[in-house]
């Protein structure tokens, strides 16, 4: 079986090809693919297979999916430009007729409306009228993505948000490589959705105790308003459009998008979730 792994000069996409190895898998029948194949230099010196892979550029994917048979649909990272470039890969990969399409979406994305919810309900809606046969992989948070808050509370003690109580079930990248790599590898999945999700549900306050374990220092949580948080993101720069896009990412946590009680992603992977201080001292190192 060949596997395309799309955005493989991504943190994620690189882990998922590090994940397929790690499992047994002959590097020779992983596709590893980006735009860029010099960013795919040191996994080609180990035996992978690279090839060119531009979600805008159809013959790209049409050239990159030729004798694949199994192939994972990384979302791509720039919100609002997402959409078209995941059509012309489940368009590729239903002309290439694949056995299997795995595309990593975000918590609750046909049930829930928010801030980043949107494309990837598009995205979910297409590959069902595509008639690919398809496994749905919806990512809850990654711990790394709290990088940035915790280097800031190293200098001022505070990680300040809009999500007031809400709760997430974060797990670390590889947590979620991993859980990809098994749904490609195993047979049994076709057309579930699967709510990835830490084993622990926490909220912020938990958020900045963890960042305080790593950092040897107080960390608080800081509450603020959406009003407040617009504002605050304003000053520092971003445009009124963007600002409201990312206070809007918070308002959707506050409501609840990334609170999923599921175990599944252990389940697969057959051992615990990253716990969340042990994810956020890893992203440090």
């Amino acid at each position: 079986m060949t596997i395309l792994i799309t955005g493989a000069s991504g943190q994620l996409g690189h882990l998922v090809v590090e994940a397929l190895l790690a499992r047994g898998v002959s590097p020779d029948t992983i596709v590893a693919g980006a735009r860029d194949l010099t960013k795919l230099a040191g996994l080609a010196d180990r035996g992978v297979r690279t090839a060119r892979v531009d979600y805008d550029d159809p013959a790209s994917l049409n050239a990159a999916l030729a004798d694949v048979e199994s192939v994972l649909l990384i979302s791509a990272s720039e919100p609002g430009k997402r959409f078209a470039g995941h059509k012309n890969v489940i368009d590729a990969a239903a002309a290439a007729n694949v056995s299997k399409l795995v595309y990593t979406s975000a918590p609750k994305a046909t049930t829930f409306e928010w801030a980043l919810g949107a494309e990837h309900k598009a995205t979910e809606e297409a590959i069902a009228a595509s008639g690919v046969p398809a496994v749905i992989v919806r990512n809850n948070w990654y711990i790394e993505n709290y990088l940035p808050d915790v280097q800031r509370a190293a200098e001022s003690g505070v990680i300040a948000a809009s999500v007031g109580e809400g709760l997430i079930a974060a797990a670390s990248r590889a947590d979620f490589a991993e859980g990809a790599a098994v749904v490609l590898l195993e047979d049994g999945h076709i057309g579930e959705v699967y709510e990835f999700a830490g084993d622990t549900r926490i909220d912020y306050d938990a958020v900045a105790a963890g960042a305080a374990e790593v950092l040897g220092r107080d960390v608080a949580y800081v509450r603020v308003s959406t009003d407040d948080h617009i504002a605050a993101l304003e000053g520092a720069g971003l445009d009124a459009d963007t600002a409201r896009f990312v206070a809007g990412i918070d308002t959707g946590i506050r409501e609840g998008v990334l609170d999923v009680d599921d175990n599944t992603l252990s389940r697969l992977i057959g051992r615990p979730t990253t716990p969340f201080a042990e994810g956020l001292r890893a992203a440090l190192a």
